[in-house]
């Protein structure tokens, strides 16, 4: 990318507002960074339309058998990481639904790989690795929205049929214009010019977090705002099963841990089970037949 290029991205402008941080009190110095900080959800919040077509495009793959898979560099590409790894304990999703790789590979997690984010073909690779399919949902994240790595993988999900969505700072970038769907929060320059991980990288936390939260939601991994599907691997999650129980049924502590510990700690059947006031082989079944959705479970059990 040449000077000019650079100096045309939004994300890379000065911060006519933080031109003296560096001569200011500590306090003014985080103010400062505050107050950029604020603009950060603003940006997010006008992009709610895409999101919702990513997350309503997202869900249609997963129902049939695909998967969502995350792929950015540097920053972009370890929010990525952290939204993917946390699928698993919050929803009790299979690793393997939700991914997310990095240019440079798991090495580039702690520090950065020289040159991998430049590689046209390295995100195609990666995609290979894991047979990423027309069933298959692919998530490009990029400040500049023109990342090589990114956007030689998007446009390999392209060229199989796979739903593809971008996730960049600049208003036209070259990842807006491949993509099915374009997520483009304009965060504008940052309070230190160019460290897109400030305002750029938060706006892409959040978007991905409203993308995850809301792929689960709609694929039935809640029941009123609580996360039915947490896997108890500890005490402190065997706790919040137990809380969650008696939060969605008004249950005791003791019944609710009495209705866990049949189902093996199995938060939703549990829920379900109290709710429906049904055998567990029954309320199995019917919650199976239902896809895991309790709200349609006991829908079901009302219209028989």
């Amino acid at each position: 990318m040449s000077i000019i290029e650079i100096r045309n991205l939004v994300t890379e402008h000065r911060c006519a507002d933080t031109v003296n941080i560096d001569s200011v009190s500590t306090e003014d110095m985080l103010i400062m960074i505050n107050n950029e900080d604020k603009k950060v959800a603003l940006a997010v919040e006008k992009e709610i339309k895409e999101i919702a077509r990513a997350v309503d495009a997202i869900v249609e793959k997963l129902q049939v058998g695909g998967r969502l898979i995350y792929i950015g560099a540097g920053t972009s590409g370890r929010i990525g990481i952290l939204d993917a790894s946390e699928c698993p304990p919050t929803y009790g999703t299979d690793p393997e639904i939700v991914q997310a790789f990095i240019a440079g590979g798991e090495e580039a997690i702690l520090k950065a790989i020289e040159g991998a984010e430049d590689n046209f073909d390295l995100g195609k690779e990666d995609l290979r690795k894991i047979n990423f399919n027309e069933n298959d949902a692919l998530v490009g994240i990029t400040a500049s929205g023109r990342t090589p790595y990114v956007i030689g993988a998007v446009m390999y999900a392209k060229s199989i049929g796979a739903v593809t969505v971008g996730v960049n700072n600049n208003p036209d970038s070259e990842l807006s214009q491949i993509c099915d769907i374009s997520i483009s929060p304009i965060t504008g320059p940052e309070a230190v010019t160019g460290s897109t991980r400030m305002k750029a990288g938060t706006a892409q936390k959040l978007v991905l977090n409203m993308i995850s939260t809301g792929v689960m939601i709609k694929y039935g991994k809640v029941y009123e705002n609580l996360m039915v599907d947490v896997k108890a691997s500890n005490d402190k999650l065997r706790d919040r099963c137990k809380s969650i129980v008696v939060e969605a049924t008004g249950v005791s502590v003791k019944e609710a841990e009495e209705t866990l510990n049949r189902t093996n700690y199995n938060c939703k059947l549990s829920i379900f089970i109290i709710l429906s006031k049904l055998d567990m082989c029954i309320a199995k079944k019917i919650l199976d037949e239902n896809k895991g959705y309790i709200r349609r479970a006991l829908e079901s059990i009302e219209n028989n």
